[in-house]
């Protein structure tokens, strides 16, 4: 048998048909939680809703906070019942939401704000199921040398996704002429994912399934061991995504009101920088390889660092409040995420490779604690702190986001070191 995989194992990652139905799902679906939370929510709700930035903030955060709740749990599923059956049933979940977004009756006061929130509810834990279970099954999918590279294509994807939910969810929403129309575009993408799965994916086999005694319950102290296993990780995750989440909700609000700008001039803004680091993340995580992995996160957390002080620095320069200076910051924060993502994610799968979706559900919960903490103050200082100017105020979620990043990049230099075995040193 070795001979007649040997020619299998030569192949690209690119080219066999696992990985690229797996890579297929996670731009379908990224594309749909872009569009969803990114691209439509922030915007319809402002527009067609008249809520604010804070309730905006947390309708942002229920969908964070019930993704983060769930990953874990459903990591430890998807090893018991296999990863296809959560990866159709979290897509099908989210199809139906946008729809009864929709639905929701216009001036129903607080009660309007918590539908909006059992909404997004129901959309976190549909990717808690497919998140976990889709990087799992990747690392299965791979021999261990290809990890990394593997995991590096799903970042493409991510990247991919977000650039082509801004342009298209607004191209659709400025042709329209009405905001509410991507949450009908964001139901077909997630229904697609369903389909593609449950159509195209082979059914997983017991080989990557624990046996019943070690999921027989999914208990906290269960997740907590897991964690302890990997608490640089799960501290760096907290930190770091705390500052992504600062300006999660308002992004898109910021540029319409800070620039002016359209939806559709926004995503042209964003597309070409984002695809041209989508080019670049194979190639940046092959650099990452001959770094090595804990090298590989402290480089790109300290490029990450550098690019977000510039973009904060607008806060109190007049000059660095420009649309190009966005950009410019942005290059070395995109080059740092692809150096140090991919890294950070494998070997989180490579700690124990009979728990690779239930050690990564654990890491992408502690990300969502981050974000969870990072998204409601974010949309709160937006909205709070223009009282001091209507500058300062939309910047300061940058500012937070780059004082975050900064201060995990420090935290990383101090708690991570060259692995010695399989998991990293304190």
């Amino acid at each position: 048998m070795p001979t007649a995989e040997a020619p299998v194992k030569l192949l690209p990652l690119t080219r066999r048909p696992p990985v690229l139905r797996l890579l297929a799902v996670a731009l379908l679906a990224e594309i749909g939680f872009a569009v969803l939370n990114i691209s439509t929510m922030p915007v319809y709700l402002a527009n067609d809703r008249q809520f604010g930035e804070s309730a905006i903030g947390l309708v942002l955060t229920a969908f964070l906070l019930s993704e983060a709740a769930f990953k874990s749990p459903m990591g430890h599923l998807a090893e018991r019942v296999g990863r296809k059956m959560l990866m159709v049933v979290g897509p099908a979940l989210c199809a139906v939401t946008p729809l009864l977004s929709l639905a929701v009756p216009h001036h129903l006061g607080a009660n309007e704000t918590l539908l909006f929130v059992a909404l997004r509810v129901v959309d976190g834990l549909g990717a808690a199921m497919i998140w976990p279970a889709t990087f799992a099954a990747m690392a299965d999918s791979v021999d261990e040398g290809e990890q990394q590279q593997a995991m590096s294509l799903l970042n493409v994807c991510y990247l991919l996704g977000i650039a082509l939910a801004l342009p298209i969810g607004g191209i659709v929403n400025d042709l329209t002429g009405r905001t509410w129309s991507s949450l009908i575009l964001a139901t077909l993408l997630f229904a697609g994912v369903a389909i593609t799965v449950g159509r195209f994916m082979r059914p997983d086999g017991q080989a990557h399934r624990l046996p019943p005694p070690e999921h027989s319950s999914i208990e906290l102290a269960k997740l907590a061991e897991t964690a302890r296993e990997i608490p640089a990780y799960v501290a760096l995750a907290v930190v770091i995504f705390a500052g992504i989440g600062f300006p999660m909700a308002i992004i898109k609000l910021f540029a319409q009101q800070e620039f002016g700008m359209s939806e559709s001039a926004f995503g042209a803004l964003v597309f070409p920088a984002a695809i041209a680091m989508a080019v670049l993340s194979v190639p940046m995580s092959r650099y990452g390889e001959r770094l090595g992995r804990v090298r590989a996160v402290h480089l790109g957390l300290g490029l990450c660092s550098g690019g977000l002080t510039l973009i904060a620095l607008g806060a109190f320069f007049e000059g660095l409040r420009t649309p190009l200076a966005l950009a410019v910051g942005a290059i070395p924060v995109g080059i740092g995420f692809l150096l140090a993502i991919p890294a950070w994610m494998t070997s989180v799968s490579e700690i124990n490779p009979n728990r690779r979706a239930a050690n990564l559900g654990v890491v992408m919960t502690a990300q969502g604690v981050g974000a969870i903490i990072g998204a409601p103050v974010g949309a709160a200082l937006y909205e709070k702190l223009q009282v001091f100017g209507a500058d300062f105020g939309r910047y300061s979620p940058f500012v937070g986001c780059a004082l975050c990043v900064v201060g995990g990049w420090v935290l990383s230099l101090r708690i991570l070191s060259e692995p010695s075995g399989t998991a990293p040193e304190r």
